[in-house]
């Protein structure tokens, strides 16, 4: 009896994040940037968008936003450029006041938002032993976690939770099993964060071990931050049968070393990655239903 095929890879483009200066690195910006970026990536497989939001006025643009009508244009023009795509929004903030993120939700209500599960001290130490910023805490507590599940799901959106170490992991199946998340807001997923100073590392063998502690029924991805050395790993996450994110947000190099000259290099090359593992590049309506999303509306 032949063995069933391996699963199409979903692939999500992480288009710009929130740390990088556009002044010093060519991130997309402004909504015509971002539309921009995402065609190339969806044309070149990806069919999620994971979309930050940044200060629009000259100068600015280093500096994320919580405007919900900068959100209403972005997200409407990616839209626009890739019909059918799936949006994921970041939440992430640090404090008690989720008013932001939960703003921008209710305005543009994407598909699918990162809901960040649990707390790190989120740290970098120079060459020279100095911190490259003052230590800090990523403040994620349980409760935080739950104001941003009730928003989701009055939005009828399906939450990622970011995992950034081993016990992250764990505690999302605490979540799933205390009815932390609702039915209809899709099956688990869980986005495995490798590369953060201060969490895990980006790491093969690491990464073997991880989806033993996945609830059941979950879906998995990775983010893998840094340079070159992240590819062997992205290669070993298609292997393993986990879905693939790549994009300016988390690198800025392909496999070879180069730099790449936008997001569609980098979806091109994790696309690779998924078919020498023997695997498809799952379509936006195939992702839909493999995350256990509703079809794509008229709008989307």
């Amino acid at each position: 009896m032949s063995s069933p095929p391996n699963p199409p890879a979903i692939l999500t483009c992480a288009l710009t994040g929130v740390l990088t200066d556009p002044r010093q690195h060519p991130v997309p910006v402004t909504p015509a940037q971002m539309a921009a970026e995402a065609r190339e990536a969806f044309d070149a497989g990806a069919s999620v968008m994971h979309v930050h939001l940044r200060a629009q006025a000259p100068g600015r643009g280093h500096l994320p936003s919580w405007d919900p009508d900068v959100a209403e244009d972005v997200v409407g023009a990616i839209r626009h450029a890739c019909p059918g795509v799936i949006i994921n929004l970041t939440t992430g903030v640090i404090g008690p006041d989720i008013s932001g993120p939960a703003a921008c939700l209710r305005r543009v209500r994407p598909e699918i938002a990162a809901c960040n599960a649990g707390s790190l001290n989120y740290l970098k130490l120079k060459a020279d032993g100095q911190w490259a910023w003052p230590p800090m805490v990523f403040d994620n507590p349980v409760a935080k976690v739950q104001q941003f599940l009730d928003v989701m799901a009055e939005c009828g959106t399906h939450p990622e939770f970011e995992c950034f170490d081993v016990g992250i992991v764990r505690s999302v199946a605490m979540y799933v099993q205390a009815g932390m998340l609702r039915p209809g807001m899709g099956r688990p997923e869980l986005n495995f964060v490798m590369g953060v100073a201060s969490g895990m590392p980006c790491d093969a063998e690491l990464l073997a071990l991880l989806p033993r502690w996945l609830p059941p029924q979950a879906v998995w991805q990775a983010t893998l931050i840094g340079r070159a050395e992240i590819w062997p790993v992205h290669q070993r996450v298609a292997e393993l049968g986990g879905m693939l994110r790549t994009g300016l947000e988390d690198t800025f190099y392909l496999p070879g070393g180069e730099r790449a000259p936008g997001n569609g290099a980098l979806i091109e090359a994790l696309a690779d990655c998924a078919r020498r593992a023997g695997r498809a590049v799952a379509t936006p309506d195939q992702a839909r239903g493999m995350l256990g999303l509703p079809p794509a509306g008229p709008s989307t």
